[in-house]
């Protein structure tokens, strides 16, 4: 959960490098939370079969906080931040950006700056 909160706490910040780590438990709290947040909209019966009410207001929400991380997290393999409208492209984009969120990050500073892993107790 401490790397979901980071990602929110810096939910505007398109600067930096993010760590596999931080981008990979964002995406799992923010599945598992819209999961939990469109059960309760199905039990309560809060919107459509495919969109409910707190799901919906909870995608909203994070729309900047997700972007941001998938930004720094660009940032980390030494691509730009550009490189997440990759995804965009049906089927073949979503591929291509889970490849890259995947790797490594670049060891040492890079152009987007100083490494998030020797900065971190926890390297």
């Amino acid at each position: 959960m401490e790397w979901f909160m980071k990602a929110l706490r810096q939910y505007a910040v398109f600067t930096g490098r993010a760590r596999r780590k931080e981008y990979w438990f964002f995406v799992l709290f923010y599945l598992l939370i819209a999961i939990a947040l469109g059960f309760i909209d199905s039990m309560l019966g809060l919107g459509s079969e495919d969109y409910g009410l707190l799901s919906g207001l909870f995608g909203l929400a994070m729309i900047l906080p997700a972007l941001g991380v998938a930004v720094r997290r660009m940032h980390d393999i030494g691509r730009s931040g550009w490189w997440v409208l990759v995804s965009l492209i049906p089927f073949i984009g979503w591929l291509i950006f889970i490849w890259f969120a995947t790797r490594d990050g670049e060891a040492g500073p890079n152009a987007y700056g100083p490494d998030p892993k020797a900065d971190s107790p926890s390297a």
